[in-house]
């Protein structure tokens, strides 16, 4: 393995966190809420995503559907997937922990 400066000097900076990464095995994921919509009309998709990403980056993967305009709201979620992603160490955030309570 090179040092860091001479990882940084070849470009490889990316390559070296994506193999720490695969060699902790753990990975900062969240299982948080997308806002979609129109204003004043919004709904929300359950997706999981990678932690230090920005609020509009991609999402791994689609877990469910939260409606909170309905009456009662509507919730959807897929149960598999979602003990899945918590079995390999992602985090729920709060606003998802209380949908998945009412639910």
């Amino acid at each position: 393995m090179a040092s860091f400066g001479q990882a940084i000097a070849a470009g490889k900076m990316g390559q070296q966190r994506n193999n720490l990464k695969k060699r902790s095995g753990k990975m900062a994921v969240s299982i948080r809420l997308k806002r979609m919509g129109t204003k004043g009309k919004p709904h929300f998709k359950i997706v999981v995503c990678d932690h230090h990403e920005g609020v509009n980056a991609k999402s791994i993967e689609e877990i469910g559907f939260y409606d909170p305009s309905k009456n009662p709201a509507y919730v959807k979620i897929d149960k598999q997937r979602a003990a899945y992603w918590l079995g390999v160490g992602a985090k729920m955030t709060e606003t998802i922990k209380s949908i998945v309570k009412k639910a």
